[in-house]
């Protein structure tokens, strides 16, 4: 059972990035998902998750109407695509899951520890 989070990378301030969460070993569908991010020396942020059953995603005000979270059910993938980046950004995204229906929470604690996947590293320049 894991999560892997991938797509970070670095890329100037107004670009875009698409970050992919990838299960194996279970399947996500019935799975509540959650975006992190976190900044070394700084708690761990929420930048938005997305619900099991009616697909519905609630952003962080710091992200909203930049920030979109998707699942593709077929591939047992989550994507946040991110745009608009802005420096203050940067920071190491994480995904994680939990066997919930109902609304997805923002907070960290809600979710299993043992289903928080590898970060992936975005860095957004100035």
């Amino acid at each position: 059972v894991q999560l892997q989070a991938s797509g970070g990378g670095l890329v100037q301030a107004g670009g875009s990035l698409r970050l992919s969460c990838t299960a194996s070993g279970f399947t996500l569908d019935y799975y509540a998902i959650g975006w992190f991010r976190q900044v070394p020396g700084r708690e761990r942020e929420a930048v938005g998750c997305i619900r099991a059953d009616n697909r519905d995603a609630y952003y962080s005000d710091s992200v909203t109407g930049r920030f979109a979270i998707s699942r593709d059910d077929a591939k047992n993938t989550v994507y946040l695509q991110m745009n608009s980046l802005k420096p203050e950004d940067t920071a190491v995204y994480l995904c994680t899951a939990a066997p919930r229906q109902g609304r997805c929470s923002m907070v960290p604690e809600a979710y299993p520890r043992g289903l928080w996947g590898q970060g992936t590293q975005v860095t957004v320049s100035s």
